[in-house]
């Protein structure tokens, strides 16, 4: 089996950033040239010199894969990527998969071909095969939105931000909660903020909690929340997202009820829409501009061998609006 950059780096007990600065002769201090040197030595290593050739000519190209491109915070993150990156004369190139996993393989195989210096990946998810297609490519790919152990990634503070939603909720003297959330295979969203909420209503001592799968689409969140009313009667309901709320806020419109006088209703994302419509929608917006400034900086340093943290966490701000009915 053919040795790679990231096996040096992991038997170096290095960052693979720091092997590739190595080979191509950047600033790296002598005990670590030492003990890569060995490691390289002992496994027979033979750096690709055709691809050591394309990044000595960089072409000031980064690749921006996205799940969509009508998603308010991923468009704002996007922005602030493309204005950044810009300013520092390198071009975006973006690609949008509509969430399906296997064309955000092929979107960073294609990126690869087309030898852009680095990727910036959006992702719904960090699966074996996204792990498998990253370290084949060699190229630096950065990883928004889901946070894996094997890459260099950039996260909402989701669990957070559903705990401080849950004691807010539960705060208001909410006791029976249902929430709309994604599929489990959203480490993100599906799993974290999930569990932040559930967590944050359980130490406010709220127990009678539902949780139900919907899409991140608007219309199958007003189907879902349609179904759960029919067996369930919540007091509140948190959305995943602000568009899965205004999914629920459908439902409840035809049913002829009104928020937050039948129920209450909360989401996340912080869209400019959220405040416009009455009642405001109470939210957590999360730092996506500086989320994509972040992105952009980072992946410029990846491309030029720099060393960068391996997990970095964007903050968020709760918007209170007039959709939560306080029960006390």
């Amino acid at each position: 089996m053919k040795t790679t950059i990231n096996d040096i780096a992991e038997l170096a007990g290095v960052a693979k950033s720091t092997v590739s600065r190595y080979l191509n002769g950047g600033n790296v201090s002598e005990k670590t040239k030492e003990r890569i040197r060995k490691v390289i030595e002992e496994t027979n290593y033979e750096p690709n010199s055709f691809a050591q050739s394309l990044k000595a000519k960089k072409t000031n190209f980064i690749g921006v894969i996205a799940p969509t491109l009508d998603s308010f915070v991923t468009s704002t993150i996007l922005m602030a990527i493309d204005e950044e990156l810009r300013k520092r004369e390198y071009t975006t190139l973006i690609v949008s998969t509509s969430k399906s996993v296997d064309r955000e393989i092929e979107s960073l195989i294609s990126f690869s071909r087309q030898k852009v210096d680095g990727i910036i990946l959006i992702a719904t998810g960090v699966t074996k095969k996204h792990i498998e297609t990253i370290n084949a490519i060699e190229i630096p790919v950065l990883v928004v939105a889901q946070e894996s152990e094997e890459f260099t990634c950039i996260i909402n503070d989701d669990y957070r931000a559903g705990f401080e939603m849950g004691q807010y909720i539960a705060g208001k003297g909410h006791q029976t909660v249902a929430y709309l959330g994604v599929t489990e295979s959203d480490i993100a969203v599906g799993q974290r903020r999930k569990q932040g909420i559930i967590d944050g209503l359980a130490k406010a001592g709220v127990t009678d909690v539902k949780t139900f799968q919907t899409e991140f689409d608007f219309q199958d969140a007003a189907r879902v929340t349609r179904d759960m009313l029919e067996n369930y009667q919540p007091t509140a309901i948190i959305g995943a997202t602000d568009n899965i709320a205004f999914g629920a806020l459908k439902t409840i419109s035809r049913l002829g009820k009104k928020v937050p006088e039948d129920y209450s209703l909360a989401g996340f994302g912080g869209y400019n829409i959220s405040e416009v419509i009455h009642p405001a929608l109470t939210t957590i917006r999360f730092n996506s501009e500086a989320t994509g400034v972040t992105a952009a900086h980072t992946i410029i340093k990846m491309t030029n061998g720099e060393e960068v943290p391996p997990l970095q966490v964007s903050g968020f701000t709760f918007i209170e609006g007039e959709s939560v009915k306080n029960l006390n």
